[in-house]
């Protein structure tokens, strides 16, 4: 705890993190926090479960008092996200008694309406912070402090409009903290327009290379699926992460590995928030092995403990490969990223070595037995009966149309 202590953390919170068994900082902590508790400006950029939340939660937790008003604003680009940090500072506050409040789209806003008005605190998502401006059940006249958590990700998002205007609705007198994977060309312009002399913080990558393995199997179109759960069911594995580009595809892969007898849930931003909550309350209590998940459902997530990610689909976008992977081989332990790559994958997983400048080998694709596909993908009847072929109907060639 000596680490800590000498980065100047009151002994309230100091408490807590002891409580939280945290026994050292971080690398970002170590570099941010006595930036952050000296009140400058602050640019950061830090991976997802390098310890930003308590980075930028000392100095909210240490400048906030409870009952002086809404003191602090976290922007983060999802809900999930959000819920997560509110929770991480609830329990960084506790014997500051501090109200602090997740605030996003997807639920009732009359109960967040009620809530705000004892907020000393709130964490919440660009769209949902708008909707409360523009009814005024939201006052920022006495906000010291402004963080914007992912970045990146946010103006991905097309968030970057709305946190501009959340930006110029604070007070001028305010200390803004950036915390961002990479520093994009957007994240540079914010910076510069809303942003006072902040100091930088670079911090090198969450994720050991040393102890992170990477391969790719290629497989013919109409066996994609059969080689996951193959791998799936012959790997050592802890916790795995399974991402898709799209959202059925990501409910077509979780239904069908339950329906072949693997332990499997889909999160992404078409499900309501509450199976979003109960989906990864199942997946943190290790009572699911497998989450498949798209990109935006699954960002800012810290679920420690996962030791397979694999790319059923290979991401759009290269960078999006990075924030996949760094998810395994994380606190020291093992990991390994696996790429299944059929017909369509090709241009993709291209541009991931090029842009990436990484080499990634190629595994011996193993025997694979069919396995008989249940659930088609296809857009449930208007009955809700979910669309099915039986065993007996499965067309023999019929896999390609469906991007199995």
């Amino acid at each position: 705890m000596e680490g800590f202590r000498e980065l100047g953390i009151i002994e309230p919170v100091l408490k807590a993190i002891e409580e939280e068994k945290f026994e050292h900082p971080s690398e970002v902590q170590e570099k941010s926090i006595p930036v952050v508790l000296s009140g400058k400006d602050v640019i950061a950029g830090s991976a997802t479960g390098s310890g930003k939340t308590l980075a930028f939660g000392c100095g909210i937790i240490q400048r906030c008092e409870r009952g002086r008003g809404l003191q602090a604003l976290v922007l983060a680009p999802t809900r999930e996200l959000a819920e997560q940090v509110s929770r991480a500072m609830r329990n960084f506050s506790k014997y500051k008694r501090l109200e602090i409040i997740a605030v996003y789209g997807g639920v009732g806003i009359e109960p967040q309406i009620r809530n705000i008005r004892n907020a000393d605190v709130v964490v919440g998502t660009p769209g949902r912070l708008l909707d409360h401006l523009e009814r005024k059940t939201i006052d920022f006249r006495n906000l010291r402090i402004v963080v914007l958590d992912e970045a990146d990700k946010m103006f991905e998002m097309g968030f970057i409009e709305d946190v501009e205007r959340i930006l110029k609705s604070c007070p001028a007198q305010r200390q803004t903290l950036l915390f961002s994977a990479t520093i994009s060309r957007d994240v540079v312009h914010v910076a510069q327009k809303h942003m006072k002399s902040p100091v930088e913080v670079a911090v090198e990558g969450n994720v050991d290379p040393q102890k992170l393995q990477q391969c790719y199997y290629e497989v013919p179109d109409n066996l994609k699926f059969s080689l996951l759960v193959h791998l799936l069911k012959n790997e050592k594995s802890k916790l795995v992460m399974v991402f898709c580009n799209t959202k059925r595809n990501t409910d077509f892969v979780a239904r069908n590995l339950k329906h072949a007898g693997i332990n499997a849930l889909a999160i992404h931003g078409g499900l309501s928030q509450a199976k979003r909550n109960r989906t990864l309350g199942e997946f943190h209590a290790q009572n699911i092995q497998v989450l498949v998940c798209t990109d935006v459902a699954s960002r800012g997530l810290d679920i420690p403990g996962i030791s397979h990610v694999y790319n059923y689909d290979i991401p759009k976008e290269s960078r999006q490969y990075i924030h996949r992977i760094g998810r395994t081989a994380r606190a020291g332990k093992e990991g390994k990223a696996v790429n299944i790559l059929c017909s369509r994958d090709y241009d993709n997983f291209s541009r991931v070595l090029r842009d990436n400048a990484v080499e990634i080998p190629k595994e011996k694709t193993p025997y694979v037995e069919r396995v008989v596909i249940a659930f088609t993908g296809r857009t449930p009847s208007p009955s809700g009966a979910r669309t099915r072929f039986p065993s007996r109907a499965v067309p023999r060639h019929g896999y390609r149309r469906f991007n199995w």
